[in-house]
């Protein structure tokens, strides 16, 4: 695991570094660690670890046992058809008002997400490359006015990661993940709302069943067929 650097919060850089490690599998679900444990691991000490810990148990990535530690949690197929319910319900509106009232700065900070992404992918990186995904994401969110909703949508990708951050590149390549946010982008772009809408609705559901599909194998209670009916429902008022 990562050191941390002393020019942020130590308990800032705590939580993403901690938030690597269990996306990326250093961290296995199912598993126990102590405060202690892990601040030696980053080179902190056991409070900033503990309040870094605190963060990641609201965000429902780990859950704090008393005077046992920090448990990493799975997140199980049912979590991921509803946070993709909910990420149905919350994205989509949002792309449309953001392409309809997104000011030039604004614009280019979510180019610049699409060109970190793409960065990522040139190089192969999955990690940097769902990063920027995650970044992108929530540079929308940030443009739609709302900081509530950036805080619900970073806890609910977080735990898509923890799934799905290890697996995603079996199921499509780096830059298969950035093609698929292009219409989103140039939608945007084009300050086009309904357009925007249509993207940001068809790239979830495409995230959602290659994911869930890898993911459920031979389980045919998650097959294409139930995740399309299930993320349905959110838009059938749309």
């Amino acid at each position: 695991m990562k050191k941390l650097s002393r020019s942020t919060s130590l308990t800032d850089q705590a939580v993403e570094l901690f938030r690597e490690a269990i996306t990326s599998g250093e961290l296995v679900a199912g598993e126990t660690y102590s405060a202690n444990s892990l601040g030696e691991r980053i080179g902190v000490s056991r409070t900033p670890a503990r309040e870094a810990l605190l963060q990641l148990a609201r965000a429902g990535m780990i859950r704090i046992d008393k005077n046992k530690g920090a448990t990493i949690l799975a997140t199980t197929l049912t979590d991921l058809v509803e946070v993709f319910q909910i990420r149905m319900m919350l994205e989509v509106p949002a792309a449309a008002r953001v392409a309809r009232t997104v000011s030039e700065a604004g614009l280019s900070r979510i180019l610049e997400c699409f060109a970190d992404m793409q960065a990522a992918a040139d190089v192969d990186d999955a990690q940097a490359t769902l990063r920027a995904d995650r970044d992108f994401h929530l540079q929308i969110m940030e443009n739609a006015g709302n900081k509530k909703l950036v805080d619900v949508l970073e806890n609910l990708r977080n735990l898509v990661l923890t799934r799905g951050v290890g697996t995603a590149p079996a199921a499509r390549s780096c830059q298969d993940v950035v093609d698929d946010h292009l219409d989103i982008v140039e939608a945007i772009s084009a300050h086009d709302g309904p357009a925007a809408a249509a993207a940001m609705r068809r790239h979830i559901l495409n995230t959602a069943e290659l994911l869930i599909a890898q993911e459920a194998g031979d389980n045919q209670e998650f097959d294409a067929a139930a995740v399309t009916e299930a993320l349905r429902w959110p838009n059938v008022y749309s």
